[in-house]
């Protein structure tokens, strides 16, 4: 028997285990996340008789007679004035790390209650934050930390009783429970006879399954199901553009990699389910695995799926007339660059729950990207029809792309299907990194030509993807890579082609960037060996090829009136020519899936108690759509937005509004919001302005963008809807370290300005590890990394990071009031602005990523 006092309470524990599984599974105390259960990450932050541990790996046994203090345990002063603090600042994106770093913060003030800046990057340095970049993290804390030392401080009640103009910095509606620990995650949810469900996976990618025998796992008495490939009643093979993706794999059949599942198991318990994992015995046969490109595409390579292993997907564009533009250019180069495999590294990993409701209708609450994504999977694979399957969404605590595809959900809906009682699925962290697909792993050939004056005359552009065992969105993704390929140039004759192939490699799908990413390393590189042939400055090469309004791009189409990417460029011309170790770099990213693909935002209004409330399926993974949303709606309105609710995500109520990527939920939802509310208006100006007439009335809007396909015949197709630019410049001091990060950006009207600077400020930081420290390694196909080995930056790491926004608007008028965008294009530039930066600081020009001989460089 232990004994531990809780939040002032004392608990008696017979069984020894983790602390964080005795607070969440026993005391229900789930504000302490479990986001890597290696003390990693700092999401399970508590205090342990007045300091902060990570409670992941502190054993019960080790604690008898110990004090634990949650933020359940906070006083009624302290909460209040964490959650104003965090929610003021903006220091609240997807949440999932705030409690965690509020106990950071609450072990910092007690010991030092007026701590510096940098005392409180070192207090949560333990802290990982995948969204907010730290800045307003650290913001938050120094406010907390004022607020407290004074006695008569009150935080404000309400700042939602009033209505909120665009641009104006509202607080999130989500922070307060975000804060507190009382919003729920999916793995944050109980129910009475809920079972634990998991797969079975194979030891190694590729494995002719024998045979696999689940008796002993059956007879286990702890297990209520195993089941197996003939247990899925619909279809076994599913994915969101190509059906290729088995639910299970079934005896005879290769697995394509390690993430494959073999067998389910729903049990009792956490203990009986691995159990029953260990149960199960699978005969096969291991087979050689293709793990690179060329292993794939050699002549006598086995084919990984019975259409070969090349993704049939158009990713060609071509105008002018290359050939003859190179051999008349003044100056020509030639180079070829690689980026690696990526990581999300989202702090929730993936999490399901399926039951069955009083109706008998399978509801599941989930952590993706889009119920509706999910819903059409799951119904796929039940075989079900219409209305006998509900997705609801739960907090989702990060994404980037990593929860668009199927990892938990299909398993705890055929789980619970089965056994007609709730199932929670999760995946440990290890098993995340296994599992769900990452960033594409690129090769680009480039060559460029330009005039004597440095005005580029042609680029040919070859790009090669391993999209590893799955198709995943493998294809929209080598899509993006070329249509932006060019740059945010003027390039007049250009020929592109781009190739996905298939290896036993973990899947690559979509990640914040979405191929742009990779393309840009390239492209900007090699803007800057044509600089130096053509005798020109890095900043001056780009002055004289940007587009303006009217210019056609790379792709083909028409820049539109509210292009900025020259007023971005100018904005840091101080800043890049204050150093001679500054690195600079230009970026694009559209807004909007585009390329031929039908492209609607959706928004149901309904007037409640004096009120109105608003429905759509735009899932939020941080990036605040709920709050842009009700931000647009309230200044449409000029409702106080206490008087505007949002519905959560749920496909028996929201319509369907498309997966929240492409930063496309601003301007799309944005817009269908603005349409719906002025229509509200309308119907309030006929009843004379007297809201309760119209109480229970609906309305409806959406809002859809046709693009034109790739390979269409049109002289200027419209590739996407918008585009967002940005230039950043990052400079180093004299021993090569991060001295300063600037990032200015048109990203059109802001809606929310907390919201764009968090966005940036995360963003950059993504792009700072993406660029020089991040790399998951694999063995043998698989991922051995751990969160804590990823190379992720930490709040000590981060250099002071200066966002510029440029009010560049649409004068004849844009969706959203003229938004755009800013959740990927941030993420573009800062790998080339960083490569740009460590050529000048030791003249070494790199063509790989992470960044080699760097003072951030991690040994191999």
């Amino acid at each position: 028997m232990y004994r531990l006092t809780i939040n002032g309470k004392v608990h008696d524990i017979e069984e020894d285990g983790s602390l964080l599984d005795y607070l969440r599974d026993t005391a229900d105390i789930t504000s302490v996340k479990n986001g890597c259960a290696e003390g990693a990450c700092g999401a399970c932050t508590v205090l342990i008789d007045g300091r902060t541990a990570r409670a992941c790996v502190q054993k019960v046994s080790r604690l008898d007679g110990r004090t634990v203090v949650t933020v359940e345990g906070l006083s009624g002063r302290e909460r209040e004035i964490y959650a104003w603090a965090f929610g003021a600042a903006g220091a609240v994106q997807c949440g999932f790390c705030i409690p965690g770093m509020v106990m950071s913060a609450k072990g910092l003030l007690d010991a030092n209650p007026s701590p510096t800046v940098p005392e409180i990057k070192e207090a949560i340095k333990g802290n990982l934050c995948r969204c907010t970049g730290y800045a307003k993290i650290e913001r938050a804390v120094a406010m907390a930390a004022e607020a407290l030392r004074d006695p008569d401080f009150v935080p404000p009640r309400d700042p939602y009783g009033r209505p909120y103009a665009l641009s104006e910095r509202m607080p999130r509606l989500d922070a307060r429970e975000k804060v507190l620990g009382t919003g729920k995650y999916v793995e944050d949810l109980k129910m009475p006879g809920m079972l634990y469900g998991a797969a079975l996976r194979p030891k190694t990618p590729r494995e002719r399954i024998l045979s696999i025998d689940t008796s002993a796992a059956e007879a286990h008495p702890g297990v209520v199901a195993v089941l197996t490939a003939k247990d899925v009643p619909g279809e076994r093979y599913i994915g969101h553009i190509v059906h290729d993706w088995p639910v299970l794999i079934a005896p005879g059949e290769v697995t394509r990699y390690a993430g494959d599942a073999l067998a389910l198991v729903a049990a009792t318990g956490k203990k009986a389910l691995k159990e029953a994992l260990a149960l199960i015995r699978v005969e096969s046969e291991v087979l050689k695995p293709m793990l690179t490109i060329e292993e794939s595409l050699a002549p006598d390579a086995e084919p990984i799926h019975p259409f070969g292993n090349l993704v049939k997907v158009n990713a060609v564009v071509k105008r002018g007339d290359v050939d003859r533009a190179l051999a008349e250019s003044a100056h020509v180069v030639s180079h070829s660059y690689s980026s690696p495999v990526g990581e999300h590294a989202f702090l929730e990993p993936e999490t399901a729950l399926a039951y069955p409701d009083e109706g008998g209708r399978l509801v599941l609450r989930t952590s993706g990207q889009s119920v509706y994504d999910e819903y059409r999977e799951v119904t796929r694979m039940l075989g079900c029809g219409e209305g006998q399957v509900r997705v609801i969404s739960a907090l989702v605590g990060g994404g980037f792309g990593g929860k668009e595809d199927m990892s938990v959900q299909h398993h705890a809906a055929l789980l619970a299907w089965h056994v007609k009682r709730p199932v929670q699925v999760s995946l440990s962290r290890q098993e995340s990194m296994i599992v769900h697909p990452k960033r594409h792993p690129m090769f680009m050939d480039y060559t460029a030509g330009c005039d004597a004056e440095g005005r580029i005359t042609a680029m040919r552009i070859r790009i090669r993807g391993d999209t590893g065992a799955y198709t995943s969105l493998g294809g929209p993704v080598m899509q993006r890579a070329c249509t932006h390929a060019t740059g945010p140039y003027r390039v007049p004759n250009v020929d592109i082609e781009g190739t996905n192939v298939y290896t036993n490699n973990p899947p690559s799908g979509a990640f914040r960037g979405f191929g742009v990413t990779q393309s840009a390393f390239a492209v900007e590189s090699t803007l800057n060996l044509l600089a130096e042939k053509a005798g020109l400055s890095y900043w001056e090469i780009r002055d004289r090829n940007v587009v303006e309004p009217g210019d056609v791009l790379g792709n083909g189409q028409i820049a539109a009136p509210n292009t900025g990417i020259r007023e971005c460029l100018k904005a840091v011309k101080p800043h890049f020519d204050s150093s001679p170790r500054a690195g600079l770099a230009c970026a694009w990213k559209n807004s909007g899936l585009g390329v031929g693909v039908p492209d609607t935002g959706r928004m149901r209004l309904v007037v409640r108690d004096g009120g109105i409330r608003l429905f759509t399926s735009a899932a939020c993974m941080g990036q605040g759509v709920a709050t842009t949303m009700v931000q647009i709606a309230s200044f449409t309105t000029g409702l106080p937005v206490n008087r505007i609710a949002f519905n959560e995500p749920d496909t028996a109520l929201t319509p369907d509004s498309g997966t929240s990527t492409a930063s496309r939920q601003t301007l799309f939802t944005g817009e269908a919001t603005r349409r719906v509310c002025m229509k509200f208006m309308e119907a309030l100006k006929e009843e004379g302005g007297d809201i309760a007439r119209l109480e229970g009335r609906e309305f409806y809007d959406e809002f859809l963008f046709v693009t034109d396909p790739m390979g269409s015949d049109k002289p200027n197709p419209v590739s996407h809807a918008a585009y967002s630019f940005g230039v950043h410049v990052c400079i180093l001091d004299e021993d090569g370290r991060l001295e300063k990060y600037v990032a200015c950006h048109d990203v059109g009207q802001v809606i929310n300005l907390n919201s764009v600077e968090g966005q940036i400020e995360g963003g950059v930081v993504m792009g700072l590890g993406y660029a020089l420290t991040e790399d998951l390694r694999l063995e043998g196909g698989i991922p051995r990394a751990r969160l804590g080995t990823l190379g992720m930056f930490r709040a000590p790491d981060v250099p002071p990071i200066e966002c510029i926004l440029l009010d560049c608007k649409d004068p004849q008028g844009a969706g959203a009031y003229g938004a755009k965008g800013v959740g990927e294009v941030v993420l573009v530039p800062p790998a080339p602005t960083l490569a740009l930066a460590y050529q000048r600081w030791d003249g070494r020009f790199r063509d790989s990523l992470p960044l080699e001989g760097t003072p951030y460089s991690r040994k191999k």
